[in-house]
This record gives C-alpha cells, structure tokens and sequence, in this order.
C-alpha cells in the first residue's frame, strides 16, 4: 500500500485542495486529517541547540571538505525522494 505525508494549514473556510505525488496511483483512498498540537512543535532555544550537541558533529568526518555543500546535496536528494 502505497501512503503519502501532506502537511497543511486548514483555513477558515475548512476547504482544503491537495495536490499528491504523481506516484500515488488513481482511485479509491483514504484520508485522515491528524490536526497537530501546536504547543508540542515548540521550537527550542538557540542554547538548547547548542546544547544538543549537533553542532560539530560533521568536523572530524574526513570525506566532507564543504559542509554547506554536504547539506545542500542531502536536501536536494531527499527532495527528489519525496516529490
């Protein structure tokens, strides 16, 4: 079975247009709207990111010269991934 994640921001008229991935075949489906909680995605402080220890966690990996680059190149496949 094949699924796809579509986030959205439900407007006041309660209408919502989805456009899916092209890989997801034609007829019946069906849809759940899970309304997050928007308390629970608080973002964290930039301390608390520091904190986290993922900054840094790149710098002794000997087959990344530009970590931007790196980045950039694992953004732009995990994009392709998911249309």
């Amino acid at each position: 079975m094949k699924s796809a994640t579509v986030k959205a921001i439900i407007p006041p008229d309660h209408r919502l247009v989805v456009e899916l991935p092209p890989e997801l075949p034609a007829g019946p489906a069906e849809v759940v709207v899970r309304v997050l909680d928007t308390a629970a995605e608080k973002s964290g402080t930039g301390d608390e990111l520091l904190a986290s220890g993922l900054f840094g966690i790149w710098k002794d990996r000997s087959d990344i010269d530009d970590s931007v680059e790196f980045a950039r190149r694992i953004r732009q496949r995990a994009e392709r991934r998911h249309g």
